[in-house]
């Protein structure tokens, strides 16, 4: 299969865990039988690999995500990067460039779009496998995944097929309606439209070089911000009379909110944290190193992370965005490809970051115009490259790297250190990034 996992959310929902690099789907809070957690964007892929493990899986994303998508799902996942945003048209045919002129993947070939985050079981699965088998015999031009209805949802559009067997021809689309016309629409035997849709991968290229003036995936991405904001809905299915749509009556959620999240999870209590037995319906998922306490609850999420806390019914949750856009402060934990970082400190004029890299892994080679920085390393053994020079480091060694000095680390084994900055405008933006040579 080829398959193209749509990968983008701002992170407000599921704050405080979630910000505008750690989207939703890389929140590690599904366990595991071995104990550990997993991401939704992990479970997605290892589902994906366990029914099909020469699956090709891409990614379509921003800039931001980069890092912690190759942190969690490996350098093996494709990654189709957009410049800038311009909605899921331009999105699917960068990706599907990209597949084309990148992995070499045949126009005969079929493409399967889905989210990278509902929750769903291994029968999802099952059916984006056989989504993918009705594409490639081509008896339609699009094939969808149409969701068997469990209530009158007014967050979903709706797809009216013209029969009630399994695969049917589509008759209509319908945008969101109110509870009583999706109740109509549920009687009729309507669908939800969740977004999952196959193709051969030559008829989006054709209708993508039909729209948008470009030669190949290089133009594309260098003149992508030129593309005009459209959906594949609007650009390509509500204009598109060969559809098809497959039924699926399994698990299919979206954990976009506290309330759903916490109602998939196995258990009330993600990290430090204790609950009385007079709690009712509620869930701690603490990310910090200090313990949360709840006493006599009831229907309350608390989440803790560096970056803030939360503590409200779990109803009035989905309300969150509008607060979280008011609060003004720079990312304080993100993943990269690297490993992780946490800002300890934030002053005036320095801040105090913890980075751990993983084994084998380095920074980029890279300066800064305005600060200075010191490593304290405190744990694991290391090489350090200043300005060209290589030097075995270990825990309670201290680097220091004046601005404009060339500079990175190499973990020999998992490496933690102290990173301290210092200087009148430390920003993320200033940062030259260099080709090392040792």
């Amino acid at each position: 299969m080829n398959i193209v996992l749509l990968s983008g959310g701002s992170g407000k929902r599921l704050w405080p865990l979630s910000n505008d690099i750690r989207s939703k789907q890389f929140i590690k809070i599904f366990k595991e039988s071995d104990g550990s957690y997993e991401s939704m964007a992990q479970r997605m892929y290892r589902s994906i690999k366990k029914i099909d493990a020469e699956a090709k899986v891409t990614v379509a994303t921003s800039k931001a995500q980069v890092s912690t998508i190759h942190n969690q799902l490996g350098e093996d996942v494709g990654v189709s990067v957009e410049p800038c945003r311009r909605d899921t048209f331009p999105a699917i045919a960068l990706a599907t460039a990209y597949l084309h002129d990148v992995l070499h993947v045949g126009e005969d070939e079929a493409v399967v779009v889905c989210p990278v985050d509902p929750y769903v079981d291994d029968d999802y699965f099952a059916a984006l496998k056989k989504l993918a088998e009705l594409a490639e015999k081509g008896d339609a031009n699009l094939t969808l995944l149409g969701m068997e209805p469990t209530y009158p949802s007014e967050k979903y559009g709706y797809i009216i097929p013209e029969s009630k067997d399994p695969v049917s021809r589509v008759s209509s689309f319908k945008e969101k309606p109110d509870e009583e016309t999706a109740k109509k629409y549920i009687a009729e035997g309507a669908l939800w439209n969740g977004g999952i849709f196959a193709y051969k991968l030559g008829y989006v290229l054709k209708r993508a070089h039909e729209l948008i003036d470009f030669k190949d995936y290089d133009d594309l991405y260098e003149h992508y911000g030129d593309c005009t904001k459209i959906s594949f809905d609007y650009a390509v299915v509500e204009k598109e009379p060969s559809i098809q749509v497959l039924r699926f009556d399994g698990l299919w959620q979206d954990l976009g909110t506290w309330n759903t999240l916490t109602e998939a999870m196995s258990e009330k209590i993600v990290g430090k944290g204790e609950m009385s037995d007079s709690c009712d319906n509620v869930h701690i998922v603490n990310d910090l190193d200090v313990p949360v306490l709840a006493l006599g609850l009831k229907d309350v999420i608390i989440s803790a992370s560096p970056e803030g806390i939360l503590v409200s019914d779990k109803t009035a949750s989905s309300g969150i965005k509008s607060y979280v856009e008011k609060i003004q402060q720079p990312v304080m934990f993100a993943e990269k490809s690297w490993g992780t970082y946490l800002v300890l400190d934030v002053e005036k004029e320095s801040r105090t970051i913890k980075a751990t890299l993983n084994k084998g892994q380095s920074m980029n080679y890279h300066s800064h115009d305005h600060r200075d920085e010191v490593w304290t390393v405190i744990s694991g053994i290391g090489r350090t490259v200043v300005d060209g020079m290589v030097q075995n480091v270990k825990a309670g060694d201290v680097i220091t790297m004046k601005a404009g000095c060339r500079h990175t680390i190499i973990a020999d084994s998992e490496l933690q250190l102290i990173e301290v900055q210092i200087g009148k405008e430390i920003s993320v933006h200033d940062k030259h990034k260099y080709k090392l040579e040792i």
